[in-house]
């Protein structure tokens, strides 16, 4: 009986030193050294929670939107060259919106208006959608604005928007009613809720009209211009003495345009 009960001791004593040396060697290892030292290996960062790069055609194309019975169902698209291999870039996003001259369902009209005229070239994304009838209704200008931003690989701080005639009217009532969505506007040759512009009192902005306007009178975006002022915001307007109804052409062919908008986040 002694001797069985020795046994089992030296049996005991055994299994814990083991069990003690296991555990002992475990706290006390080394950490394992992945590289050699003064080797660098480059790792991408795994992409944030829901970003992802689906590959564009380049140039412009055309893109349909289900706005739930709205009146917008195609969009002109712009992809820069080097979208598809600046992956780690977001890029800036112009959303332009057209006058009441290209209202309807040929959208190649709006490939020859305005800012998607002069697109080639611009460091921007640009989203031009066409209004189908009736007016731009912000109700389904926010539904596009979803699609884009979620759809394509662009910089949230940095979207503007941009119109002529209907479309600076357009630009003036999206932007005073959802102000935190845009980092810049240029409204051209337009108007706008002169009450509303308390929305805006923080807002780049940047305006055109011609003086000698037959079709929208001057005095709207003047009228604006002012109450702008008087909030405090240190709104951009020029005023062509001349020139009519059409402001754009000039407006878009200014590059100090593109270079102000660049320099806008939210």
């Amino acid at each position: 009986m002694k001797k069985r009960a020795i046994k089992i001791l030296c049996h005991v004593f055994v299994l814990s030193a083991l069990a003690l040396f296991s555990c002992s060697k475990t706290e006390t290892a080394n950490p394992v050294q992945v590289n050699p030292p003064g080797d660098t290996i480059l790792v991408n960062p795994p992409p944030a929670a829901g970003d992802t790069f689906p590959p564009q055609q380049t140039g412009i194309t055309v893109q349909k939107i289900d706005t739930k019975g709205g009146n917008i169902s195609n969009y002109v698209l712009y992809i820069p060259d080097g979208y598809n291999e600046k992956k780690d870039y977001k890029w800036p996003i112009v959303i332009f919106l057209h006058g009441v001259g290209e209202m309807g369902n040929n959208i190649d009209v709006i490939k020859q208006v305005g800012l998607v005229k002069v697109a080639a070239g611009k460091p921007f994304v640009i989203i031009a959608p066409q209004c189908l009838s009736g007016w731009w209704n912000p109700q389904y200008l926010d539904i596009l604005y979803k699609e884009v931003v979620n759809k394509y690989h662009v910089d949230l701080t940095r979207v503007y928007l941009t119109g002529l005639s209907m479309g600076g009217y357009g630009t003036w009532d999206w932007s005073s009613a959802h102000p935190e969505k845009f980092a810049a506007i240029v409204p051209i040759s337009g108007g706008g809720d002169i009450n509303r512009m308390k929305n805006l009192k923080t807002m780049p902005i940047w305006v055109f009209h011609s003086a000698d306007d037959p079709t929208v009178n001057v005095e709207n975006s003047r009228t604006l211009v002012q109450q702008l002022r008087a909030l405090g915001n240190n709104v951009q307007y020029t005023e062509y003495p001349t020139g009519g109804h059409d402001a754009w052409t000039r407006a878009y062919a200014n590059k100090d345009l593109y270079t102000w908008l660049l320099k806008q986040h939210k």
